[in-house]
């Protein structure tokens, strides 16, 4: 027997629309990544989302385990803004290097997705996490650590297939490089301080460890 036409239609409408659990979470991540983690309450998420407090605690158990998957999200797109970036330089570090600080002005573009509704970057986002993350939370504070942990591994390696005189050196430098260039974007917009030479203080390093 066939469904109704009523029925088969309040099905397709049900399939069309974003499952409540998805909505609360892009609109947090939204949220969080615009105004800070803190400063975003389960209330002002739930009423943004059109939902309600019973709502969000169905689909998450606590507000902390939906930062900790915004957390990973915003993890996993970063490392495969990364990959992406050097990709086309494969077994040339050099060029990977020098491609991913290239690209790396074009990283707010890449933050202010167009489903994401944000107008400008605010910098690295688990970077943002970690100053809010109280020293006691061990699943946030984790995340956060790990995800650094491998920026600076990632950097070394490049370093070390670069072949320069002290790799995990330049590895530390490239990486304070970077993780200062996020935070001089929210003082000028448009990239015109410091980041603007982000790329050709990369290439300075680099030199000055292959001398």
């Amino acid at each position: 027997m066939s469904a109704k036409p009523g029925a088969e239609s309040a099905k397709a409408e049900e399939v069309g629309k974003p499952r409540v659990r998805d909505r609360i979470f892009e609109t947090a991540s939204d949220l969080f990544y615009r105004h800070g983690i803190r400063a975003v309450g389960v209330d002002a998420i739930a009423q943004e989302a059109g939902t309600n407090k019973m709502s969000f605690y169905r689909s998450f158990a606590s507000k902390d385990d939906l930062v900790a998957e915004y957390l990973r999200d915003q993890e996993k797109e970063y490392f495969a803004w990364w990959d992406e970036a050097i990709a086309p330089y494969a077994g040339n570090p050099r060029r990977q290097l020098e491609a991913l600080f290239e690209a790396y002005l074009d990283l707010a573009k890449f933050k202010a997705k167009a489903d994401c509704g944000c107008k400008t970057s605010r910098g690295c986002a688990l970077g943002n996490a970690a100053v809010e993350i109280p020293e006691d939370n061990e699943l946030l504070g984790g995340i956060v650590h790990a995800y650094k942990t491998e920026i600076r591994r990632r950097l070394r390696k490049l370093a070390r297939e670069l072949g320069a005189r002290e790799p995990d050196t330049l590895g530390d430098a490239l990486m304070l490089l970077m993780e200062g260039g996020y935070y001089t974007r929210l003082t000028y917009p448009q990239n015109t301080g410091p980041v603007a030479a982000i790329a050709r203080a990369a290439r300075v390093l680099i030199d000055a460890h292959l001398a």
